[in-house]
């Protein structure tokens, strides 16, 4: 009995647990001997629940590195029994899709580019694959979004001005030779006269037809320049961007009568064209592309576009 239980009197089983109990909460509990602001630390036993939790998870990292993939090496990782690897199973998927999307790139090869046009299934197959071309050969210079870099006259490809033509079978000649590259003798070729750099015009000359450029594309201009400037036009630049300015997709001749400009429509950039010429490079992608793709992304750039 306790000290506190009166004499003469029988303790009853619940009040001796609760009187054991309090009697083991006065007992001085093992500190570690850490102390923060005062609060000391008991040195309490880990629940079992939680030291048989941590041992499992021991024995289940051990068990991964014997079966799977763990260590890495000098060139490779340990294999593991399993000789699992994700490489492999990624190779495996690329695989399966690339057999399943077969059936598709040969109907591409074999329909007419106009007539992948007019099948809605074949279409949306072209645009979808079109699509991942663009983004891993094309994105690079003409932007993810396709709208290109004027500063570096890559064209935009989202609007309806075509140098070399807006039709498939136009787009798809571009992708495959090129323009201007030293690759293909099917490139596309043509080449502006430096005006400048060549003597053939002398800088005021220059400033005038700049000033009748800027005219013909309903920018502000300096008329006193741009009369004499249109004859210039005239006798240098019509032949190849049309007396109206309307340029000529056979010779990759931009119009100038509108406000789409490959290098830029500011005064400074129209008198460095004519002054020094340009001429943009793409490569072509004959020997790169299957010609399945090259279908494919003719038709998703012709849709970008509203092609011709």
């Amino acid at each position: 009995m306790s000290e506190n239980t009166p004499k003469g009197e029988r303790v009853k089983p619940r009040d001796r647990q609760y009187v054991e109990t309090r009697e083991q909460l006065k007992q001085e509990v093992a500190k570690t001997g850490h102390s923060w602001d005062g609060i000391e630390e008991y040195d309490n036993p880990m629940p079992r629940w939680w030291l048989w939790t941590f041992y499992v998870t021991i024995i289940w990292a051990i068990g991964y590195m014997i079966l799977f993939p763990a260590w890495p090496l000098v060139k490779e990782a340990t294999p593991g029994l399993l000789g699992y690897s994700t490489r492999a199973n990624v190779d495996s998927e690329i695989q399966r899709f690339e057999a399943a999307n077969e059936v598709w790139f040969q109907r591409l090869n074999e329909t007419e580019l106009t007539a992948i046009l007019d099948d809605d299934e074949l279409q949306r197959f072209a645009v979808n694959a079109g699509n991942s071309v663009f983004a891993a050969h094309c994105s690079q210079c003409h932007g993810a979004g396709a709208a290109g870099v004027q500063a570096a006259g890559y064209p935009n490809l989202l609007n309806d001005a075509w140098l070399w033509g807006g039709t498939i079978e136009d787009i798809h000649q571009t992708i495959a030779f090129g323009i201007r590259n030293e690759d293909y003798d099917n490139a596309r070729h043509s080449q502006m006269p430096a005006f400048g750099e060549q003597g053939i015009l002398d800088d005021e000359e220059i400033e005038q037809v700049v000033q009748f450029v800027r005219q013909m594309s309903g920018q502000d201009h300096d008329a006193d320049l741009a009369d004499p400037g249109a004859e210039i036009y005239a006798a240098q630049c019509a032949a190849c961007h049309a007396d109206d300015g309307s340029g000529m997709t056979a010779l990759g001749a931009p119009a100038l009568n509108d406000a789409i400009w490959l290098y830029g429509g500011d005064v400074e950039s129209l008198r460095e064209s004519v002054r020094y010429s340009r001429y943009g490079v793409m490569p072509g992608f004959h020997d790169r592309l299957r010609e399945a793709e090259i279908r494919a992304v003719a038709t998703y750039v012709h849709q970008l576009g509203g092609g011709q």
